[in-house]
């Protein structure tokens, strides 16, 4: 049995998404930065805070195709990138043609390594994905790269000569990622415990092609971050500079987008606009405020304002309605996004069901309990087959109670059919008092 909020629209959704720019009430970008809790450990900061005031640099961030979409985690990255890009420098976006064949290490097993076209084309998936986030005009434009153009054509022996001789194998393993597969059952293949050279040599040669001085990252990334600033301070006597994003937790300290094992993807056929939309609404009142200070461009006053809101007003749950329609608009757009907020009224009853389309309607109803049955069935059966009750004679007796309805229209009559009640695209909505829902798809 599964209740979810209505996404409904009362004071404090907005109707438009915020304008993608920094706030100007900080004095600098790190000053912004460090309020919105992006960082949480980097090089010097002094020098940081004075190299993003200053003329524009270059800067990178690395994705690997380890899989067909981006997920959340990578969420905040691409608007840091986004974030200093407003700011006047200029962003390189790295998919990993290379990297993506290895994988970094995983702290307790070895990455099932996928197949060069698997993984070729799943690089075009995220450099899809990349660049609806950035800006590939104007005098900061971002760029694209791929590491497999400079790491296919070396050979393993110049592998070793030019960059292995500036590793040191203690250093290497004593990085976090590689100490805890040591101390594990699994231990460590070569492979894995090879990629923080790639990744540090992927940061070299963007610092030789195009004078990049900072790479972001996860800060579960940062043994891997800081081979690349010491290998270039090695190879080429230059400071540069990293920054390692918190892992973004909930306040209970679970692991953020993650439910029973199951991302949050960027890709809308991985994971619906609904679902996406549905997944921010349902934040906790204690962790709203941290979320729009990391993934929305909302300004420290708009923010202020809806802290305030969520202490003088949690029922309204303004911060979660912005927060869903900020980042739902951001990542699928708002036509996508008006659409999810349309289908969780309807299914709610603040709206009509049969105006949905049907690929919305069919997104919001795979996320609920359902069952596929015949149109002939009885909606007594519909109920203890979602398991909205336990029994028939308890769907029987909910139903003379007057508190069931499909498509919103109340079921009159325990011996009532589904079948008067099927919407064209061969969907319904079964509905348990106020909220309290299934889907039902007909055979």
């Amino acid at each position: 049995m599964t209740d979810q909020t209505s996404a409904g629209t009362p004071t404090g959704t907005p109707t438009a998404p915020a304008p993608q720019r920094n706030d100007s009430s900080f004095d600098t970008l790190w000053d912004e930065l460090v309020w919105r809790g992006l960082i949480h450990v980097s090089t010097d900061a002094d020098e940081l805070k004075m190299l993003l005031a200053g003329e524009p640099i270059t800067y990178y961030c690395g994705f690997d195709p380890t899989a067909p979409s981006l997920h959340l985690g990578n969420l905040v990255q691409l608007l840091l990138l986004r974030r200093i890009q407003l700011a006047g420098h200029k962003p390189l976006g790295l998919v990993g043609g290379s990297t993506g064949l290895v994988g970094d290490p995983r702290p307790t097993a070895e990455r099932t390594l996928n197949t060069r076209e698997t993984v070729a084309e799943w690089v075009g998936y995220l450099e899809s994905q990349i660049r609806r986030f950035l800006s590939f005009e104007g005098d900061n434009a971002a760029r694209m790269v791929n590491n497999l153009d400079w790491t296919a054509p070396l050979s393993a022996i110049d592998f070793l000569r030019e960059i292995g001789k500036y590793f040191r194998v203690g250093t290497m393993l004593k990085k976090d990622a590689v100490s805890a597969r040591l101390n594990s059952d699994a231990g460590i293949s070569y492979t894995e415990f090879s990629y923080q050279i790639l990744q540090g040599m992927d940061f070299l040669e963007l610092y030789r092609q195009y004078g990049c001085v900072l790479q972001t990252g996860g800060s579960d990334q940062w043994g891997n971050l800081t081979s690349g600033t010491d290998l270039i301070h090695k190879a080429e006597g230059a400071s540069v500079h990293a920054i390692g994003t918190p892992l973004i937790t909930n306040s209970d300290g679970t692991k953020f987008g993650k439910s029973e094992g199951n991302a949050v993807w960027l890709d809308a056929t991985m994971t619906s606009p609904y679902a996406f939309y549905q997944f921010w609404l349902n934040t906790d009142d204690a962790d709203v405020i941290d979320r729009l200070k990391v993934f929305t461009f909302l300004t420290r006053t708009e923010l202020d304002a809806l802290s305030e809101a969520v202490a003088t007003e949690p029922f309204r749950r303004a911060a979660q309605r912005t927060l869903a329609f900020e980042v739902t608009a951001l990542v699928h757009g708002v036509d996508a996004t008006n659409a999810a907020i349309a289908a969780a009224e309807a299914l709610f009853g603040q709206g009509d069901i049969a105006a949905l389309d049907a690929s919305t309607l069919e997104s919001a109803l795979r996320e609920l309990p359902n069952t596929t049955s015949p149109a002939s069935t009885p909606v007594a059966q519909l109920l203890v087959d979602t398991e909205l009750v336990a029994s028939l004679s308890a769907a029987r007796r909910a139903i003379d109670e007057g508190g069931v309805y499909i498509n919103n229209v109340k079921i009159e009559g325990a011996d009532a059919l589904l079948e008067p009640h099927v919407l064209p695209s061969r969907m319904a909505v079964l509905r348990r008092g106020k909220k309290t829902l299934a889907g039902v798809f007909v055979e």
